[in-house]
């Protein structure tokens, strides 16, 4: 998770500052100091592109990639606010149950007694 300070890298940049690591032999920390970015991002990005490139993807991986990476983001945020979800849920109706038990524990003594029904109330007139 980023902060809302953390830069945003387009495909393309990413891939012309992954090119000298790969061309030139230096370290990706070298190589990051140079370019001004992060050599956490910078090693990264050099790993998708490696990934990619042993797949034979090209860019079109490291897109992919990307967008697996996002996905998987927005799926984790979404199970984050079901679980919340069901835990208020999960109170509601506990509090419910409980205050309906004690509304029918009030009634246990009406079930010892004869009801009339509607029908003997009639025929008792």
């Amino acid at each position: 998770m980023g902060s809302k300070y953390t830069k945003r890298y387009s495909d393309e940049c990413k891939r012309d500052e992954t090119e000298p690591v790969r061309s030139s032999g230096k370290t990706v920390t070298e190589v990051a100091r140079e370019l001004g970015v992060s050599s956490k991002s910078l090693r990264g990005w050099v790993k998708k592109a490696r990934a990619a490139q042993d797949d034979g993807s090209g860019l079109g991986a490291l897109r992919a990639a990307d967008d697996r990476d996002g996905e998987l983001k927005r799926q984790r945020k979404l199970t984050v606010e079901q679980t919340k979800t069901i835990g208020i849920l999960k109170k509601g109706a506990t509090a419910f149950f409980a205050e309906e038990s004690d509304r029918c524990a009030g009634y246990a003594g009406l079930s010892t007694r004869r009801r009339r029904t509607p029908q003997s109330r009639c025929s008792a007139r």
